[in-house]
């Protein structure tokens, strides 16, 4: 019995959060190691459709960089990174844009097959992404920042009830691929949706003030007080550029980031539909 009054008391938990993000758009990002030619972790995928058929309008926007180093190490390439950033060359992109969409088709597949509607989408189609060079810092060869987002193709598919699956790959004007940075291509959809949420699921719980005190964890800051932290060197290293593409969905009209740690179970679900959540939330 107390098991059962545990479980309708969280459902009426849930339930003003489920009313206030129906039919509201949000968009995830998930990456990292655990993202492979097998997919994504099946807890994510049931979070997301457990989403959908609650009446919201998930996006998945997926990375897959250990399964790229994989592939290129086939092929007899060596990976390179400078300041955390893929060197691409020629050859180098067409093998992600390869691994992506091997990824992308299985994450469909796995969807489709436990119920939900879903459509794979490349940010090279339909001019989803479109992308420049990237010009500042080291030469990362082709590497490129989203110049735009052209959301024509989603905005059909959420509206019809079908979880768009997409993989960070963009298009410059003269023609060529472009490794994109998967954060912020998310970030960017998000503000071109006018998103209602925009989540980052890592493998932290969020920002902390002390990495290694779970007790010190900033449940929630304002945009400001990231450039702070940043600045201080609380958010550094591979937490700079999550924190910064939550800052750019934040300014660009997101109601809310969320950064989660994607080893929990069913961390989108406990953030989005709790009261105190688990993770850090980022507002204007």
């Amino acid at each position: 019995m107390r098991d059962a009054i545990k479980k309708s008391d969280v459902l009426i938990e849930a339930l003003p959060y489920i009313k206030k993000f129906f039919e509201k758009t949000i968009v995830i990002k998930y990456g990292g190691s655990s993202v492979d030619g097998k997919g994504i972790d099946k807890k994510i995928l049931e979070d997301i459709i457990f989403m959908n058929y609650a009446g919201m309008r998930p996006i998945l926007i997926h990375g897959g960089g250990p399964f790229i180093s994989r592939m290129m190490k086939k092929a007899g390439l060596s990976p390179k990174f400078i300041q955390g950033r893929r060197v691409t060359d020629s050859q180098t992109v067409h093998i992600i844009d390869r691994a992506l969409h091997i990824i992308n088709r299985t994450i469909v597949k796995t969807l489709s097959l436990m119920g939900a509607k879903a459509f794979g989408l490349s940010g090279k189609e339909n001019n989803l992404i479109r992308v420049k060079r990237m010009r500042s810092g080291p030469d990362l060869g082709y590497v490129g920042e989203v110049t735009s987002v052209d959301t024509t193709v989603v905005k059909r598919l959420i509206e019809d009830n079908i979880i768009p699956v997409i993989y960070p790959i963009g298009i410059g004007r003269d023609g060529n691929l472009y490794n994109v940075n998967a954060d912020d291509v998310a970030s960017e959809i998000a503000v071109a949706l006018k998103a209602e949420k925009f989540v980052l699921l890592t493998n932290v719980r969020g920002v902390m003030r002390d990495k290694n005190v779970l007790g010190t964890l900033y449940h929630t800051l304002r945009a400001g007080d990231v450039t702070r932290l940043i600045k201080n060197r609380i958010i550094d290293s591979g937490m700079i550029p999550k924190a910064e593409a939550c800052v750019n969905a934040i300014k660009g009209g997101v109601k809310k980031s969320h950064i989660l740690d994607a080893g929990i179970p069913h961390a989108l679900l406990l953030e989005m539909f709790t009261d105190k959540g688990i993770g850090t939330e980022i507002v204007k």
